[in-house]
């Protein structure tokens, strides 16, 4: 049996990749799980809530999963990235998919370019179709600063694992993205001592599960995992 991880971001919740774990439970006999890390969800609650909580929670999760099948496969968006980098490098884990990973953050150049978007659709009365507006609305006001801080903690802490990745890699990083500047994967290649496979969708922004390359995002995602790959 199959077993594959899916975790989300930081302040986000199981909504940023519900598209591709409902696509794997559609297309395959896996089982899926993607944990909800503490103080995440729709409901933000961060005030008492510390990286090693999320680590744990989702390490808890990958335990659980290898009770239950034999090949693991691990998926993160964002700082899940991460996180599922530190659990590869840990354990037996056959394959690692990366989605938007939090290697580097900040895209200053595209996050001013995703503000003159939104400016542009609430002038044009389409701001509720505006997906980085919808996303970032109901974060308003629930993220202290020491999330913040658990946030870069977190980064610190996974990021030396990069260097104990031996299983086979795939990256998806979008070219819009605000928050993670797609030339990130570079540092990435860099420092995964195998070589990774990486694809550059030109119209996803960060959230890259719910962006208008989704559905190529989703397939790709399937194929790196069902694929034999030679070693």
């Amino acid at each position: 049996m199959i077993g594959c991880l899916c975790i989300h971001g930081f302040t986000g919740g199981l909504y940023e990749i519900d598209p591709l774990v409902s696509f794997l439970k559609e297309q395959t006999n896996w089982i899926v799980k993607s944990p909800l890390l503490p103080g995440h969800g729709v409901h933000l609650a961060l005030e008492d809530v510390s990286y090693t909580d999320w680590i744990e929670t989702a390490e808890q999760a990958f335990l659980e999963l290898q009770d239950q099948a034999e090949t693991i496969y691990i998926i993160g968006f964002s700082m899940g990235g991460m996180i599922a980098s530190y659990l590869a490098s840990k354990y037996d884990v056959a394959k690692l998919v990366l989605l938007s990973p939090s290697r580097r953050y900040i895209n200053l150049a595209q996050m001013g370019l995703d503000v003159g978007e939104i400016i542009r659709d609430r002038l044009a009365g389409h701001l509720q179709k505006n997906v980085i507006y919808q996303i970032h609305q109901h974060k308003r006001g629930h993220v202290p600063i020491r999330a913040y801080v658990e946030f870069l903690k977190c980064m610190k802490f996974t990021k030396p694992a990069l260097k104990q990745i031996y299983c086979p890699v795939f990256v998806a990083q979008g070219i819009q993205d605000g928050m993670v500047p797609y030339t990130s994967t570079h540092y990435l290649a860099e420092e995964i001592p195998v070589n990774i496979e990486v694809i550059y969708y030109s119209d996803s922004k960060h959230h890259i599960c719910l962006g208008k390359d989704k559905d190529i995002v989703n397939e790709a995602v399937l194929q790196f995992l069902k694929r034999t790959i030679s070693i």
